[in-house]
């Protein structure tokens, strides 16, 4: 129900500006609708949680050059959580695991991204990936870098 209503509503759908680029750059995989789900368990100025869970929509590419996952939880309004060339460092504090399951991304010690945050938070993009995809992609794995302000937008929390 929960995926019918994302697509009715056009929640999760990859945003009008990046499809022509992710279409040239050779599409591996491309998932829209997905269910994304947040967990959190930490503390950031703003809030404290211990055990909070919640849904977005959102979508997620694999193309020849970069792994892209947006978030959104109005329609047309999708954020990045992740737009990664695979030949990029691989270092930071988020690690991403991509398997037939889709895209974990996981801060394991928020204090990393800022001093002032603990706990750990996760992403995950329920996809089917399948076998054939993911012998495509030059790795399964990501590390990179994310402001503060990243954490306060997935949470929900407003920053000026």
């Amino acid at each position: 129900m929960a995926g019918l209503l994302r697509k009715l509503f056009r929640i999760g759908r990859l945003p009008d500006d990046l499809r022509p680029r992710v279409e040239s750059e050779g599409v591996i995989y491309l998932g829209e609708y997905l269910a994304v789900v947040l967990r959190f368990t930490g503390q950031i100025p703003g809030r404290k949680s211990v055990g909070l869970v919640r849904g977005y929509g959102g979508s997620l590419a694999l193309t020849n050059k970069r792994v892209l996952g947006t978030v959104s939880v109005l329609p047309g309004a999708g954020g990045r959580a992740v737009d990664q060339p695979w030949n990029a460092a691989q270092s930071g504090p988020v690690a991403g695991t991509l398997s037939e399951s889709g895209l974990v991304l996981e801060v394991a010690d928020l204090s990393q991204v800022d001093p002032t945050f603990s706990g750990h938070l996760s992403l995950t993009y329920k996809a089917d990936l399948p076998a054939d995809v993911l012998t495509r992609v030059p790795t399964r794995t990501l590390a990179f870098e994310v402001p503060p302000k990243f954490v306060y937008s997935v949470l929900g929390i407003p920053r000026g």
